[in-house]
């Protein structure tokens, strides 16, 4: 334990401009879990909602309260309505701590603003309760009706969050304590740096401590004994290191025209022109007026007017092997627009000038 820990200040003294492998990997089985619940909101403002569904929910509720609704009768309310409940169980968490929840109506509620969630279990994939949820909701939206059917809504106000609204009842079972060893998962799969990760634990630990399993899995002896092995985690995570540069690709978001060039991006030496057809179409109402004695009728007669523009076709080259900062002055220089950049990537991909992966999303 005292080498451990000395060699935990040697690391820390000597650490460079590096990544600390907590930063980059987590360890296999430590993750968060996703649990859902069904409920009610109460106490609304008459912007709730008359579904059968909420109405049976409803039912049901006082019943359990020893209340027995008449059969055939028909319930009108319109402060309550039917919400889905979820929310991440982190892991580690233990019963009796709290987590935040989110709130999200599932019928035809106007609105959740001002309304209380009741209690409401919350399950999990097996279906095992994790977690209680209950509180006043926290609504950032909001909408405005009026008589002649016009509406504002500003954000969304059929969904809010309760900060630490469910209290956790069962811990979420995690595999850091079984075994005698634990697998980290690079969060970036990389050969480069699983064999950089692999180097940096067996020059701390010993030959042959670690072993990596694949591009983004890495195997390490680890004690049995829980403290002990807490104790190894909190000297192998801040391990740093510099990860594999990743590979060069060109990223392009074609619903919002963003366009993100790697590093290692370059280009085949070609010339590229491209130029832009600009067409234009206005319309203008006329108003043809008959002469006083001519007896028509005033009409208003519609004119279309066309315009093309052929812009001015340019033309640069990129210089064989081209980097990035070269491609960004060539591109710079002739004001393309990033519509204009997207054809001229993908055209130079097709003519194979390109030396990068092109991802469109």
């Amino acid at each position: 334990m005292r080498v451990l820990l000395l060699c935990f200040c040697l690391i820390i003294s000597c650490a460079s401009e590096a990544e600390r492998l907590k930063d980059i990997a987590s360890i296999s089985g430590v993750r968060s879990n996703p649990i859902v619940g069904y409920g009610l909101v109460v106490g609304l403002d008459g912007t709730g909602e008359q579904t059968p569904y909420t109405a049976q929910t409803f039912r049901s509720m006082l019943q359990r309260f020893g209340i027995t609704v008449p059969e055939g009768q028909n319930l009108k309310f319109k402060n309550v309505a039917a919400v889905a409940v979820h929310a991440q169980l982190p892991p580690y968490a233990k019963p009796g701590q709290t987590i935040d929840i989110t709130v999200s109506s599932l019928g035809e509620a106007k609105s959740l603003r001002g309304g209380a969630l009741l209690m409401t279990p919350l399950r999990g994939i097996d279906g095992q309760v994790y977690a209680i949820a209950q509180g006043n909701l926290v609504v950032g939206g909001f909408g405005v009706q009026g008589n002649d059917g016009s509406r504002v809504t500003v954000n969304i106000p059929t969904a809010g969050r309760i900060p630490n609204g469910a209290i956790v009842e069962r811990q979420s079972p995690s595999g850091f304590a079984e075994g005698d060893s634990i697998t980290l998962n690079l969060h970036a799969p990389d050969f480069t740096t699983a064999k950089r990760v692999v180097d940096q634990v067996n020059r701390l630990l010993g030959p042959a401590s670690a072993a990596a399993l694949d591009a983004g899995s890495i195997r390490i002896g680890a004690p049995r004994d829980p403290a002990e092995r807490v104790t190894f985690m909190s000297v192998l995570e801040n391990l740093t290191m510099e990860p594999g540069e990743p590979p060069a690709k060109v990223v392009i978001n074609s619903r919002t025209g963003t366009i993100v060039i790697g590093n290692h991006v370059r280009v085949r030496e070609a010339a590229v022109a491209h130029g832009n057809l600009v067409v234009t179409v206005s319309e203008n109402i006329n108003v043809s007026q008959p002469n006083p004695l001519a007896g028509g009728d005033t009409v208003a007669t519609p004119q279309s007017n066309i315009g093309v523009q052929q812009e001015e076709g340019r033309m640069f080259l990129f210089p064989r092997g081209a980097t990035l900062d070269q491609i960004v002055r060539a591109v710079n220089a002739v004001g393309v627009a990033p519509g204009d950049l997207m054809a001229i990537l993908e055209a130079l991909k097709q003519s194979g000038a390109l030396q990068a992966e092109l991802v469109v999303i």
